[in-house]
């Protein structure tokens, strides 16, 4: 097998050491290449060149930005209508050795969050020949992996960006402190948000096409298509634990800012077995389209990245859209 090996040497947890370790490793198994993105968009021009090349399987070393560049550069843009992608030739197979920060899609797939023990595990599954067809989410004409966002959280990983810029360290520490600080720099600013869910089918169904739900009045929405929605080191933050890879989408929108209130459901976030509730809590689990519009245009994340401002964006579910070397659903 023909393996080609991404190593983003500017991630947050890759080191020299530890790429080849896993260079070693996996030489033994398969015919390995091994490069080294140089820019932004460089992983998507690998991976894109990679799927044109042959090649069978992408090994991922970095955090979840170049997982997301490069799921986008095998994938392509889909068609409007099905939301296939068309790529010429078969698509790869990823798989992905954490090098970053927080590593959420590694970790919500079930991949060891440290780089050695993934890379043993990576050897084991391999030898297994295991694999897992997982759903993505789509938005803006790009693919996302596990969530997306518009709001606070895009606030906060705009702020997170131009600190790693400046050289900062990404830390979870650093994402808690810009979230309080975005979050009460927007305590007194009025809701913009309108949120449309379609695919939702709410007791009793009787058949049909359900009529969508609308809601205004939100302040910040978060769009995830698995659980946890992220990490503060090893604690699972988890918005909508009833959404998964392998269904849709799923929606955490709130339309308020109090203190108390937001207090309660951050308490919930962070509990383990807790389904998020609030009567200023809009949740949503596997439903197939979300749209989201603003009344000015607000920051838009997807994965963790900052994309820029939007003001009308859908989300979309794509079941079956990308085959992942990884344990089976649990």
């Amino acid at each position: 097998m023909h393996a080609l090996l991404i190593v983003n040497p500017n991630a947050t947890s890759t080191t020299p050491a530890g790429r080849d370790l896993l260079a070693h490793a996996l030489s033994s198994r398969v015919r390995l290449t091994v490069t080294h993105t140089t820019h932004r968009g460089h992983a998507a021009e690998l991976a894109a060149r990679a799927r044109t090349d042959g090649v069978a399987l992408i090994i991922v070393h970095g955090g979840d930005g170049t997982v997301n560049e490069v799921v986008n550069g095998l994938l392509g843009a889909p068609h409007p209508v099905s939301m296939r992608s068309v790529p010429a030739g078969p698509i790869p197979l990823v798989a992905v050795v954490p090098g970053g920060s927080a590593n959420v899609f590694a970790r919500s797939l079930g991949i060891a969050p440290d780089p050695v023990d993934a890379t043993n595990q990576l050897i084991d599954l391999l030898a297994a020949r295991r694999r897992r067809t997982i759903g993505l989410g789509h938005c803006d004409n790009r693919w996302f992996t596990f969530n997306a966002g518009m709001g606070l959280d895009a606030q906060v990983c705009e702020a997170v960006d131009h600190g790693r810029s400046a050289g900062q360290a990404v830390t979870p520490a650093r994402y808690v402190r810009h979230a309080v600080r975005a979050f009460f720099r927007a305590k007194r600013a009025e809701p913009t948000l309108t949120v449309e869910v379609r695919g939702s089918r709410p007791e009793p169904f009787d058949g049909g096409e359900p009529e969508p739900f609308v809601a205004d009045g939100v302040h910040y929405a978060f769009v995830s298509n698995s659980t946890p929605w992220t990490y503060l080191n090893k604690r699972e933050v988890h918005t909508n634990p009833g959404t998964s890879f392998d269904g849709g989408l799923g929606l955490f929108a709130m339309r308020t800012t109090r203190v108390f209130a937001s207090l309660r459901v951050v308490r919930q976030l962070l509990s383990t077995g807790l389904s998020p509730k609030s009567h200023s809590l809009i949740r949503f689990d596997d439903v197939s389209d979300i749209r989201i519009r603003a009344s000015t245009p607000i920051g838009l994340q997807l994965d963790g990245d900052y994309i820029g401002l939007r003001s009308d964006v859908t989300f979309t579910a794509v079941p079956d859209a990308l085959t992942v070397v990884a344990p089976d659903a649990s």
